[in-house]
């Protein structure tokens, strides 16, 4: 496992250090206010999985939900993907997981991509990312037998206060993250 973490880290820094040529090494645009998180959106897409030797057609939803303060006005935007299969017909015995993961800094995206989703990191059977890089089925996915949330709590991934009035310790801890 420490083989997969410390591969993907550096998967990353790769992938950064190869920029085409004349690429800038950061985002050198301007910030203005046009740049605001929306804190209701969603993106939604349709996919299919082989999960154990069965094709699972599902449905990928990606987006933001907004959190609200005691007064009604919505303080940050959490950002989920949710993955739902297609072809239940019964949604009232459907499990759901909810995977309330990250941080510092990190998003749930480790699990998403790691273990529970419906895709994972081409990796080896140490952890070690195979060419072409990317991401394949995973044959060991949960979607098969229960629908699957990844939430990311505020400051991590694309989660973020949009309230600069409302203080980060309102949200950084584990009964803030409750609240």
């Amino acid at each position: 496992m420490k083989n997969f973490f410390t591969s993907a880290v550096l998967l990353c820094f790769l992938t950064a250090a190869l920029q085409p040529a004349g690429m800038p090494a950061k985002n050198t645009n301007p910030i203005t206010k046009s740049r605001v998180l929306q804190v209701d959106s969603a993106v939604v897409t349709k996919h299919t999985v082989t999960i154990k030797g069965k094709l699972i057609p599902y449905t990928a939803t990606a987006g933001t939900m907004p959190i609200w303060d005691e007064d009604g006005r919505p303080v940050a935007g959490v950002f989920y993907t949710y993955y739902e299969r297609d072809d239940v017909s019964d949604r009232s015995t459907r499990p759901l997981v909810i995977s309330f993961n990250g941080g510092p800094g990190t998003p749930s995206v480790w699990m998403e991509i790691g273990y529970t989703g419906p895709r994972r990191l081409n990796v080896d059977e140490e952890g070690y990312p195979i060419q072409p890089y990317g991401i394949v089925d995973n044959n060991n996915s949960i979607l098969d037998v229960a629908d699957i949330v990844y939430i990311d709590p505020v400051n991590t991934g694309y989660s973020r206060i949009v309230d600069k009035e409302t203080p980060g310790s309102k949200f950084f801890g584990v009964n803030e993250d409750i609240k």
